[in-house]
């Protein structure tokens, strides 16, 4: 991480807001599961991956909006719809969610995007007394209270992660493009 940090970092800093900033080596991560950056992550820093939640960028109603849920799980679109008020979601091609964003794929935090977008977190989050996601940078993460990034992020928390049977399981009715690789 370059010395004056991430978007993301500096606004956490910015607010006050405590956190800690882990990295791990993501060159090292391209094994069977490649693709799969977050689960690779949790693996990394020794963390339970229902800990550790993945950002995702879908449409909804032609909106974008951000999902944060469990690496492990999967984002169920219409319960993502429901949250904010939509009729219909279906997942952002990564090079808008990059341009919206203003992060890369593999390294896209809720936190300092470019543009404000509508952020709904699985409620699962609030069981933990702090949770980790992209630090908004490839191989960082950002560890704060599950409180702090709904506070920081004005996001609405509501049930919308399906967990997978596996890690690598993909549902119909769900969505697993892991844009916070």
């Amino acid at each position: 991480m370059a010395a004056r940090g991430t978007r993301a970092t500096r606004e956490l800093t910015r607010l006050g807001i405590a956190h800690s900033v882990h990295a791990y080596d993501h060159q090292d991560l391209i094994g069977p599961r490649r693709g799969s950056y977050g689960v690779d992550a949790a693996a990394a820093l020794g963390l339970p991956p229902r800990q550790v939640f993945k950002t995702l960028i879908a449409a909804v109603d032609g909106r974008m909006t951000v999902a944060i849920v469990p690496v492990v799980g999967q984002l169920n679109l219409k319960a993502l719809a429901q949250a904010v008020g939509g009729k219909r979601a279906e997942m952002a091609e990564a090079a808008a969610a990059e341009r919206a964003t203003g992060y890369v794929t593999g390294g896209i935090s809720p936190i300092g995007q470019r543009k404000r977008l509508p952020v709904v977190i699985d409620s699962t989050a609030l069981d933990w007394p702090a949770v980790y996601c992209s630090a908004g940078q490839r191989g960082l993460q950002l560890r704060l209270a599950p409180a702090d990034l709904v506070r920081v992020t004005n996001a609405v928390v509501a049930p919308i992660a399906r967990s997978n049977a596996s890690s690598g399981g993909h549902g119909e009715a769900g969505a697993s493009l892991d844009l916070d690789r």
